[in-house]
């Protein structure tokens, strides 16, 4: 866990970092520099072009990484990776002549309650596509280890850019129009800068002829298309079905209360860089051992993190709160039920990567599409009865169902599970925690109750982590630095 811990370490700093950008502009920025309307454009586009990237991306990042480290020969790792630059051509060129041709019916149906979206449609594309090809070049750098960089450019890059945008609409020094075409712009860069450092790791060289598993591996891939894309149905379609029902002004509320939310999938996030790869080279060698401790050591500290996370955020939800227009305010249902979520994601550590690198992947892709038609039914039926509470709940059921079909099948393909007696120790502390600190209020400015109140938790929680030991690698860590 030495390398996975040390990378994981780096990125939870930098995707931290990140959110925190992502909290200014998200809590403060956007809420007082644009109109509801046009936050919720944003919000339409961004999750729109979320939903097509991996239908552009031909499952190539998954692909890459399961795929990478079976080859040997020079030759043969050279075609594999030229026939991953090539693939996602295949869908890019014929989805944008089709943007071109049916531009005014595509806006026509993105618009059907709001107008506003209409003119949008190349945005969506181009950011998409955009999306699609940065996550092709991180899987390259990531099968050579070194995802720090790409993470920094995924979670902090763009971040940092609308900031600037965002001030300068407010300076009046550019139009809205103008951020939003610079928005596309900055994606656009984004993977620019993703390629050049790629292949500065390992410099492509271009061989059509494709080693002599091009059939498994592009089945693969485009099995992988409706893998990735039910992942992405999952967290983004809710937005993108508000914008359908409701006026799009909720996409801006919603947006808020799922980005406070998301915080707690960061540990999850930066950790799944380095252990997707050494999952699939686990696996390659068939060393079942070794997974089945990553499977349990990526659990357990996913855990820790999100569950502590989950407390800070739900338990200060009120303060919180109290710092934003009061038009933002009505999300704690969507927070909680969201927040849920992700801790379960998050206790199912490296799970992901074990199914969709391992034989059984199709299996688990009939899982995903029938999720994927799940939580469109569920936003159909909850969202015009609950409006943004319906997501919500529609959202945390399509991933709890989910999470268990998959930790399920793993126990019976693989014959273990994430848990451990370690796993029921942390649920104990957080509720625990959870209990002492919700009657725990102090009358003062919401900045400093958040402060004093998140101080506390997180000195008893990590009090009682390093006292009892209940995670090795917590630990370790912890103890480095508290010798500092």
């Amino acid at each position: 866990m030495g390398i996975v811990f040390r990378q994981s370490l780096n990125n939870t700093i930098i995707t931290y970092i990140g959110f925190g950008i992502g909290a200014i502009n998200t809590l403060f920025l956007y809420t007082r520099f644009l109109t509801e309307e046009y936050f919720g454009l944003v919000g339409v586009i961004l999750s729109t072009s979320a939903i097509l990237a991996p239908l552009l991306a031909f499952g190539v990042p998954n692909t890459i990484v399961k795929y990478y480290s079976s080859f040997t020969e020079q030759k043969s790792t050279d075609g594999f990776l030229s026939l991953m630059l090539l693939l996602p051509l295949l869908f890019i060129l014929p989805l944008a002549l089709i943007s071109y041709v049916a531009n005014t019916a595509i806006g026509e149906f993105l618009a059907r309650e709001n107008t506003i979206v209409k003119d949008y449609v190349w945005y969506i594309f181009l950011i998409g596509m955009a999306m699609a090809y940065f996550e092709v070049f991180f899987s390259w750098s990531k099968v050579q280890l070194r995802s720090v960089f790409g993470n920094f450019l995924k979670e902090v890059f763009v971040r940092a850019i609308v900031s600037i945008l965002l001030i300068l609409v407010y300076l009046e020094l550019i139009t809205v129009d103008l951020f939003l075409k610079a928005l596309v712009g900055a994606y656009l860069l984004r993977t620019i800068i993703m390629k050049i450092y790629a292949y500065l790791l390992r410099s492509p060289k271009l061989r059509l002829v494709f080693p002599q598993n091009t059939s498994a591996v592009l089945k693969y891939s485009g099995l992988m298309i409706l893998g990735a894309s039910a992942a992405v149905l999952v967290l983004e379609i809710d937005r993108f079905m508000i914008n359908q029902f409701i006026r799009i002004e909720n996409v801006a509320y919603y947006s808020v209360a799922i980005f406070i939310a998301a915080v707690i999938a960061v540990p999850s996030r930066a950790m799944h860089q380095i252990t997707y790869p050494l999952t699939a080279e686990l696996l390659n060698k068939k060393d079942l051992a070794g997974l089945k401790q990553l499977y349990k050591k990526s659990s357990l500290t996913l855990y820790i993190a999100a569950g502590l996370v989950f407390l800070l955020i739900v338990l200060n939800l009120t303060d919180l709160y109290a710092l934003l227009p009061e038009s933002y305010r009505g999300g704690f249902t969507v927070v909680f039920l969201v927040g849920l979520a992700k801790v379960y994601d998050a206790l199912l550590g490296n799970n992901n990567a074990i199914l969709f690198s391992s034989d059984y992947y199709k299996t688990v892709l009939i899982f995903g599409a029938f999720l994927a038609v799940l939580t469109v039914l569920f936003n159909l039926w909850l969202i015009p009865a609950y409006g943004l509470n319906g997501a919500a709940i529609a959202t945390f059921l399509a991933i709890f169902l989910y999470n268990t079909t998959k930790v399920v099948f793993v126990k019976l393909k693989f014959g273990f599970l994430p848990l451990s007696p370690e796993t029921f120790k942390i649920t104990g502390l957080l509720i625990f925690t959870g209990l002492l600190f919700y009657f725990l209020q102090f009358p003062f400015h919401p900045i400093i109750n958040i402060a004093i109140k998140s101080a506390l938790m997180v000195a008893m929680y990590i009090g009682v982590l390093f006292r009892f030991k209940i995670s090795s690698d917590v630990f370790g860590v912890l103890s480095k630095f508290l010798r500092r």
